[in-house]
C-alpha cells in the first residue's frame, strides 16, 4: 500500500518512463524496507513522548525520500511537492500518535500555581476529593535470570478538597511475595504541594515514614502517608514495582471513592506472553487503541556452574502496546441493595493464558477447571489433606454417629456436632491454614479450615462429599469461564446422598442444606476429578415473611393487642445471628425504641430460636394509649411498614441486586376504638410493577364495629437491570405514601 502510494503521489513529477523502470522499482522496495524497518525500531520505545516519536517518524521518512531521490538523480524535484509527499505517506504510517486532547492533562514533577485552580474542571463538588491524573504503565524486559521480568510503573495526582478528604493521603502498595521472592518497589517519591502566598511550597515524603506489613503468606504491604497535607493540598507521587511473577500483570480501576479528571493504563505486550482480559463497568473509553511494534528483549542465562559462563539470549517479536484511557469519571457511589461495588467499578485485569516462544509448542498456563481442580487436589493445603484416611478420627467419629446407619441421618449429625461445636476465626479463606487433626483439637478455624474438615469427616463415614468452592457477595462475583482462583474466598461442603446433593457451611448457624444470603452469588465450582459449575442466584431464594396483629378494646379504655410475625429464613437466620451476639433483651429493646412511647409492650417471645431448620417467629403483646384525645391518628401499619424509599438515587447506572425475591404479607384485625367513629381511611390499591415481576396490594375495609387491612408486597425476582431502577424506585415510592397513609378516628361526642 505504502508503494503504491508513493507511486501515485510523486507520478505527476516523475518521468513517466522512469515509472515503468525496473531498476525503479527495485531501489524504491529497499528504501522502503529501510524506512520501515527505522520505524518499528522508534515503534518499540514506547516510552518515548508521542510527539518525540511523531518527530522523529518524519525526520528518517524525509531523509529516506531524499536519498531516493537523489539515486534516480531528480535534482529538479520542487521542495513543494517533496513536502507534498511525505505528508502523505506519513497519514498512512501506523504511528501511535496523539493528538492534543489525547494527552494527559498534567505533567508529572512540575507543579504551578495556576495547577490549584480546577473551576474548568466538571465534577461534583460535593466531594472532598478529586484525582487529577492517575497513570499506569506495565511493560517487559530480559532479566539476567533467564526469563523476563515485569514492570509496572504509576504516577497519580489528588487535589485535597476539604479536612474529610485527608484520607486520600494514605496510600498503599501491595506486593507480591512467595518463598525468598518479593515484588520490588523501587523509585518511590512522594510529595505534598501548598500554595502559599503564591508560592508553592513542597514537602517531600522521607523514606522512613515508609512502613512494610506482612499481610499473608503471599501478599506484603508498604504503606505511607503524605505530609503536611491542608485542605487544598496537591498531593503526587511516582513508584515502579519489579516482579518476576508474570502471572501478576497489574490490573487497572479507572474509578474510585473519588472523581478522577484523568485515568489511563498502558501495556506493552510481547507476543511471548497470552493474557486475558477481563473488562467491567459502565463509562465508554475515551481512547482505546492498540498499535503493534517490534523489539528485541536480551535476556541472559547464568551458567549451571561456577566456572561456565552465562548465556545470552536475544529475543525479537511482535510487542501489542495497548492504551485506554477514561476522561472525567465520576465517584462511585454505593447505593442500597449493592452487593459489592467490585462488581460494577469499571476496571481491567488480566490472567496469565499461555507461553508463546518461537520454535517451541505453546505452554498452557491457566488451564481449565479439570487442570485446575487436579493442581488443588494434589495441594498440601486442600486436597491432599482430606483424601487421607485420617484413621486418627475413628474413635470421635463413633462417638459423633453412633450406632446410626442411614447416611443422610449420619451426615445431619456430622454437621450438627461441626456447626456448634467449632468457631469460625475468618469467614474469607480456601486454603487450610494447620492441619486437620490441629483443627479437630483446636475446635477453631477459617471457613476453609472448618468445612474442609467437615469434607473429611463426612468422607470418613464413607458419604460421598466434595469442597465446593464459591465466592460471597461481599467478595465479588467470580468468572464462569476460566479456572481464576483469586476470585473465590469461601469453601462449604456438598454432600451427595441418596441421589441429593446437600451444600452445607458448619460456620454458621445454619439448618441441614441451608447456606446464608451472602454465598448466593453467582457460580460455585464443586472440586473433584470431574469438577462441575453450581449456579447460586438469589432469584432462587423465595424470602416470604407473614405477620398477624389483632387489636381489641380492653375494660379500661386501651387498645390492646397481639403481634406475630414469621420471618423467612434469610431474616431468621440474621435475627439468629443478633440475638447470639448482642442477647434478646437487647432484641427487645431496639424493637420497643421503634414503636414509641405510646406502646407498652410485654410477653416477648421468640420461636424456634434453637431449631435451625424452623423459620423464626416474633411475638409480643401490646397495649396502646389513645390518651383520650378527640382525634386519634393511626398508622395500620405500626413498624412495618416502609417509612422510606429504599432508592434514593435519582439514578444508578449499575443493577440492583436484592438479597432475595420478596412476599412480605401484614394482616390487621381491629376493633373501632371504643367512643370513636372511623373519619378518614385510605383507599385499596393494587399496582402492578414490570408486568407480572411484581405487585403491591393495599385492601382496607370497614364493619360497623372493625377494620381489617391486608398488604402485600411481592417481588418475583431480585436482581434488576439499571433500565429498570427508575421503574423500582417509583414502585416503592408508592408503597412508601400508602404504608404511611394514617387512619383518622374521631371521638364521638
Amino acid at each position: 500500500m505504502l508503494l503504491i502510494t508513493l507511486l501515485l503521489a510523486s507520478k505527476a513529477t516523475l518521468n513517466v518512463h522512469c515509472l515503468h523502470n525496473l531498476i525503479f522499482i527495485k531501489l524504491y522496495y529497499c528504501h522502503y524496507l529501510e524506512l520501515q524497518y527505522l520505524i518499528n525500531a522508534i515503534n518499540s520505545h514506547y516510552y518515548l513522548n508521542p510527539i518525540i516519536m511523531t518527530i522523529s517518524k518524519i525526520f528518517v521518512l524525509y531523509q529516506i525520500i531524499i536519498r531516493f531521490y537523489k539515486t534516480l538523480n531528480l535534482k529538479n524535484l520542487m521542495k513543494s511537492k517533496l513536502i507534498m509527499l511525505c505528508a502523505t505517506i506519513i497519514s498512512l504510517l501506523p504511528m501511535s500518535v496523539s493528538f492534543a486532547q489525547d494527552k494527559s492533562p498534567v505533567k508529572f514533577g512540575k507543579i504551578s500555581p495556576e495547577d490549584f485552580d480546577l473551576s474548568k474542571h466538571h465534577f461534583d463538588t460535593s466531594v472532598n476529593a478529586v484525582v487529577i491524573a492517575d497513570i499506569g504503565t506495565s511493560y517487559f524486559e530480559g532479566n539476567s535470570k533467564g526469563w523476563f521480568t515485569l514492570y509496572f510503573k504509576r504516577q497519580k495526582r489528588v487535589k485535597i478538597l476539604n479536612r474529610n478528604g485527608f484520607d486520600a493521603a494514605n496510600e498503599e502498595v501491595f506486593l507480591f511475595s512467595k518463598a525468598q521472592d518479593e515484588e520490588k518497589l523501587e523509585n518511590l517519591k512522594a510529595i505534598t504541594y501548598n500554595l502559599e502566598n503564591g508560592q508553592v511550597i513542597e514537602t517531600k515524603l522521607e523514606s522512613s515514614s515508609i512502613f512494610k506489613e506482612k499481610i499473608s503468606k503471599n501478599l506484603v504491604r508498604k504503606k505511607f502517608t503524605f505530609p503536611a497535607v491542608k485542605e487544598n493540598s496537591i498531593i503526587e507521587y511516582s513508584y515502579t514495582v519489579s516482579s518476576d511473577f508474570l502471572f501478576n500483570l497489574q490490573p487497572w480501576t479507572f474509578q474510585g471513592e473519588y472523581p478522577c479528571l484523568w485515568s489511563e493504563y498502558q501495556i506493552a505486550l510481547p507476543e511471548f506472553f497470552n493474557y486475558v482480559s477481563l473488562s467491567q463497568g459502565y463509562i465508554p473509553y475515551f481512547i482505546n487503541k492498540s498499535t503493534n511494534s517490534y523489539k528485541s528483549y536480551n535476556v541472559m542465562q547464568p551458567g549451571v556452574s561456577l566456572t561456565s559462563s552465562s548465556e545470552h539470549i536475544s529475543l525479537t517479536g511482535n510487542v501489542t502496546n495497548t492504551r485506554w484511557v477514561i476522561k472525567d469519571v465520576p465517584a462511585i457511589k454505593e447505593e442500597n441493595y449493592t452487593s459489592t461495588l467490585r462488581n460494577h467499578v469499571s476496571k481491567i485485569e488480566f490472567q496469565l493464558s499461555q507461553y508463546r516462544f518461537p520454535n517451541q509448542p505453546v505452554k498452557d498456563i491457566m488451564g481449565n477447571w479439570v487442570s485446575a481442580s487436579e493442581a488443588l487436589m494434589k495441594d498440601e493445603d486442600f486436597g491432599v489433606a482430606i483424601e487421607k484416611d485420617n484413621n486418627w478420627l475413628n474413635d470421635d467419629m463413633k462417638a459423633i454417629v453412633g450406632s446410626c446407619t442411614n447416611l443422610l441421618e449420619k451426615a445431619n449429625k456430622i454437621y450438627s456436632f461441626v456447626r456448634n461445636n467449632f468457631t469460625c476465626t475468618d469467614y474469607s479463606d480456601v486454603k487450610l491454614n494447620n492441619s486437620l487433626k490441629s483443627i479437630f483439637k483446636n475446635k477453631n478455624g477459617s471457613v476453609s479450615d472448618i468445612n474442609l474438615l467437615l469434607v473429611s469427616m463426612l468422607r470418613h463415614e464413607n458419604i460421598k462429599t466434595d469442597p465446593l468452592l464459591l465466592s460471597t457477595r461481599q467478595h465479588g462475583v467470580a468468572s464462569d469461564l476460566y479456572p481464576l482462583m483469586d476470585r473465590f474466598n469461601y469453601v462449604i461442603a456438598a454432600a451427595h446422598v441418596d441421589d441429593n446433593t446437600y451444600y452445607l457451611d458448619a460456620t454458621r448457624p445454619l439448618g441441614f442444606g441451608k447456606l446464608a444470603g451472602d454465598c448466593y452469588n453467582g457460580v460455585g465450582r464443586i472440586i473433584s476429578k470431574e469438577p462441575s459449575a453450581v449456579y447460586f442466584e438469589t432469584d432462587s431464594l423465595k424470602e416470604q415473611k407473614f405477620t398477624n396483629v389483632f387489636i381489641i378494646n380492653n375494660d379500661k379504655g386501651a387498645l390492646e393487642g397481639n403481634f406475630r410475625s414469621s420471618l423467612g429464613y434469610i431474616e431468621s437466620s440474621n435475627t439468629r445471628e443478633k440475638i447470639t451476639k448482642n442477647g434478646k433483651e437487647s432484641f427487645f429493646k431496639k424493637l420497643k425504641s421503634a414503636y414509641g412511647s405510646d406502646y407498652k409492650i410485654f410477653n416477648e417471645g421468640i420461636d424456634s430460636l434453637k431449631i435451625l431448620e424452623e423459620p423464626v417467629a416474633v411475638s409480643f403483646d401490646f397495649i396502646m394509649d389513645t390518651h383520650n384525645e378527640d382525634i386519634l391518628y393511626f398508622n395500620p401499619l405500626m413498624s412495618e411498614g416502609y417509612k422510606e424509599n429504599l432508592f434514593k438515587a435519582a439514578e444508578r447506572n449499575y443493577p440492583v441486586e436484592m438479597p432475595f425475591t420478596m412476599n412480605e404479607i401484614y394482616v390487621l384485625n381491629m376493633e373501632i376504638p371504643k367512643g370513636y367513629v372511623v373519619d378518614e381511611m385510605p383507599k385499596s390499591a393494587k399496582v402492578e410493577f414490570n408486568g407480572g415481576e411484581g405487585y403491591f396490594e393495599y385492601l382496607i375495609g370497614k364493619t360497623a364495629n372493625g377494620l381489617q387491612l391486608r398488604s402485600r408486597v411481592v417481588l418475583k425476582k431480585a436482581n434488576f437491570s439499571p433500565e429498570d431502577y427508575n421503574s423500582l424506585r417509583d414502585f416503592f415510592g408508592y408503597v412508601v405514601k400508602k404504608h404511611n397513609e394514617q387512619i383518622v378516628f374521631k371521638k364521638q361526642h
